[in-house]
């Protein structure tokens, strides 16, 4: 199966190119593999988001692991990077033979000078009307920076004044959104929030076992990332020696491979 996926990336890099030269210099085209979310992009032409080959997923590439193989494609959406360039993306998925999503061809159109004659021609006929404002992504080749911005764009409140079901909501949204799909964002997280591991493990495996009411996995419970029952609400960060013992190799393990296992906010592919 891994043959065929490389099989099916290496036939389509030469589209990369092909779409790109169609479109010119305000297109860009990037071909990533899922399997690796720390280095997805395995290849790309032009240069409208400033990304390059070996860099990370963005949001969207993230949301899209999240939703593993229910994920759909997403078409001509708009979005504003944190330069300010408005650009439109479409996110096409690739799935191999057995239909299971491991990565996507993206194309990315910088329309910000489109953006700025449209409204210009719809001010001099006197039917102009604001647009929507579309949400701000930020990313690079740092995977890093990513979760970050995804995490502080989630932290309405101090963690210690959060009750503890706002403290399952955050994570709930966190893994709703495809973070804990990368590596060492558990560590990443806890870090950010001042918790320890054991209490962030925790968090994560309760608020896995609510239904998510709010994403389109709806009524989806249990542990995917080999989490186990271990996790109490102990000591002040919710977690008790219970928690410590529950988080073993195989959690450990199962975080490490989050991405390969089951690999909501704007973003460009």
């Amino acid at each position: 199966m891994e043959a065929e996926r490389d099989a099916i990336l290496a036939a389509l890099r030469p589209v990369v190119d092909g779409i790109a030269a169609t479109f010119g210099p305000v297109c860009e085209v990037v071909l990533h593999d899922y399997r690796r979310p720390e280095q997805s992009v395995v290849a790309l032409s032009g240069a409208v988001t400033g990304r390059s080959v070996g860099g990370a997923m963005s949001q969207i590439g993230l949301r899209m692991v999240a939703r593993g193989d229910e994920a759909a494609d997403e078409l001509n959406y708009v979005t504003r990077t944190d330069t300010g360039k408005l650009v439109k993306s479409s996110t096409m998925l690739l799935r191999d033979s057995t239909g299971a999503v491991f990565g996507a061809l993206c194309v990315n159109v910088d329309v910000g000078a489109a953006s700025e004659v449209h409204a210009l021609l719809g001010a001099l006929a006197g039917i102009g009307a604001t647009p929507a404002e579309p949400p701000v992504t930020t990313f690079g080749d740092d995977i890093d920076s990513v979760v970050d911005v995804m995490l502080d764009a989630h932290r309405h409140q101090s963690w210690a004044l959060l009750d503890r079901a706002g403290r399952l909501d955050l994570f709930r949204s966190l893994d709703e959104r495809g973070v804990f799909a990368v590596r060492r964002a558990i560590e990443q997280v806890a870090g950010r929030l001042g918790i320890s591991r054991a209490s962030a493990y925790s968090y994560l495996s309760q608020s896995r076992k609510q239904p998510r009411t709010g994403s389109r996995d709806g009524g989806r419970e249990g542990v995917r990332d080999g989490v186990g029952g271990g996790a109490r609400d102990g000591d002040r960060d919710g977690v008790g020696e219970g928690a410590r013992d529950g988080v073993g190799e195989e959690a450990r393990g199962g975080a490490r491979d989050a991405a390969r296992g089951w690999a909501n906010d704007g973003g460009h592919s």
